[in-house]
């Protein structure tokens, strides 16, 4: 097989990996799998996400169902907010913000996932083909990496860690209440109940398992031995890191399961089954 730099000869302009300058490799790939699967699934999966988190962000109704708040729109910090007894009621903007008040949060969970590392490759491939597999041969003429607005703004990903902590913390407190019944009473739970449990755990891991937070417990540390407690902070990390894109898809998945169930509720479709 040629591996000079000039392309193979065509009566159509050379781009992608046959662009002027590119090694000069006729195949498109040499495999024999079903390659195209992963990234058409990859694509219809978020896609999908994408769909119901916009349709329900700028629903603003049928995000209250007492004690349960949709992690899309807690908290809640416009003075349009249902109100929510002992819930995260802060009315930080007044009567003038007239849009749904879960775009004035979702900006930071969303900029977290935007610029997560295995979502980068999940969109890049599926999305923009670049590439879109292993071993296939992308249809760009050029690469400039993240060197290029709005790609530049990758960079921010470890700030949007910071602002992911809190609102997890806040989910965490929504979690919480979800031990009362519908007058507020304590010591009860329901199923929803367990859907916001099973929920936070996954957000917290998928938030913990980010290559931002494995770097700041552990990185620029010379020798580990004299940082043991980093160290084991490290490697725990590390442990959830290998999981990181089970993890990015499960809380995806819950988030979004979790945000239905309160809808389902507060429209009528049926009552929140209580196991005490």
């Amino acid at each position: 097989m040629a591996t000079g730099t000039q392309p193979p000869t065509s009566h159509r302009a050379a781009t992608g990996v046959r662009s002027p300058g590119r090694a000069s490799i006729a195949a498109r790939h040499l495999r024999t799998d079903r390659w195209w699967l992963s990234p058409a699934a990859t694509a219809a999966g978020l896609l999908a996400f994408v769909a119901y988190s916009t349709w329900r962000a700028f629903a603003n109704a049928h995000y209250y169902a007492a004690p349960y708040v949709s992690p899309f729109y807690s908290p809640c910090l416009a003075d349009n907010c249902v109100p929510m007894r002992g819930g995260p009621n802060w009315a930080l903007f007044g009567s003038w913000w007239g849009l749904s008040p879960a775009l004035l949060i979702l900006v930071f969970p969303l900029g977290f996932r935007l610029t997560c590392y295995y979502y980068r490759k999940a969109y890049y491939r599926s999305f923009w083909a670049a590439p879109p597999a292993c071993a296939v041969a992308e249809p760009h003429r050029a690469y400039t990496g993240e060197t290029r607005f709005p790609l530049l703004l990758q960079n921010l990903h470890r700030y949007f860690f910071y602002a992911a902590l809190p609102v997890a913390g806040i989910l965490t407190y929504d979690t919480a209440l979800t031990f009362r019944d519908s007058h507020y009473a304590w010591g009860h739970a329901g199923l929803g109940t367990l859907v916001f449990l099973v929920n936070i755990v996954l957000i917290w891991a998928y938030t913990l398992s980010c290559h931002s937070c494995r770097h700041i417990v552990g990185g620029r540390l010379r020798h580990f031995s004299k940082h043991p407690v980093r160290y084991r902070l490290w490697t725990w990390v590390g442990r959830l890191n290998r999981r990181h894109m089970q993890l990015a898809w499960a809380s995806l998945i819950s988030v979004a399961v979790c945000d239905l169930y309160v809808y389902l509720l507060a429209t009528g479709a049926f009552d929140d089954p209580r196991f005490f």
